[in-house]
């Protein structure tokens, strides 16, 4: 498990195996990735034993167990730890005093999600949060799939409203008037293809646009 290979190709380790962690290793052995996984709970690490390329118990607080462990040789890790915060943050320590490159973590809270980006880790995820407000998004408007980056901007599938259907892109002026790009188009019984100002949209297909959050999520309301 060395770092020559190629990013995509390269092992991950992933530390605290609770829902989140073990949801997240097994995704990754599916994908083809190489992951060692870590948690202090025997019967934690015994139950997921053959299902990853390795699992061990540690305590991941510990500096020299983890690097007994070759942790340091990773290129990637993920910190599945959440609701031990005592333990996500002195973790994550550790693995950046061991030289990780590249940390992710899971965070239950905004005050832990601060604690741990101020600490140095790369990337702080907050799962619960993330989904709350994406299907949030979903239940208020007439969005099929939504997804929201960090600086606002956002990208989603949805119908698109009567008032643009029979017209190309270019004569329906959409991004002019809502502020929105649409970006794919799927009709009935084909995939997505690559919209241009040419594309004309027909009622019954489904649109892929991309904006502000606001912009889209106002798009999505009209009918």
């Amino acid at each position: 498990m060395a770092r020559h290979k190629l990013p995509t190709d390269a092992p991950v380790v992933v530390v605290g195996l609770g829902r989140f962690g073990k949801s997240l290793a097994l995704e990754l052995v599916e994908e083809g990735v190489e992951v060692l996984g870590i948690d202090q709970d025997i019967k934690v690490v015994q139950s997921l034993a053959g299902r990853l390329t390795h699992v061990v118990e540690a305590d991941t607080t510990n500096a020299e167990a983890m690097r007994q462990l070759s942790v340091h040789e990773f290129d990637r890790a993920v910190i599945g730890i959440g609701t031990n915060l005592e333990s996500s943050i002195l973790s994550a320590s550790v693995l950046l005093e061991l030289g990780v490159p590249h940390i992710w973590a899971k965070a239950v809270t905004a005050s832990h999600s601060r604690i741990l980006t101020r600490l140095g880790v790369h990337h702080v995820v907050r799962p619960e949060h993330d989904m709350g407000k994406r299907v949030a998004h979903l239940v208020r408007g007439r969005m099929l799939d939504y997804m929201e980056f960090d600086d606002g901007y956002a990208i989603v599938k949805t119908r698109p409203p009567r008032s643009m259907c029979g017209l190309s892109l270019g004569e329906s002026t959409v991004r002019t008037q809502y502020g929105v790009t649409v970006v794919g188009v799927k009709r009935a019984g084909r995939g997505f293809t690559h919209a241009t100002a040419e594309t004309v949209v027909e009622d019954g297909d489904l649109i892929i646009v991309s904006g502000t959050a606001d912009d889209v999520e106002h798009f999505s309301t009209l009918r």
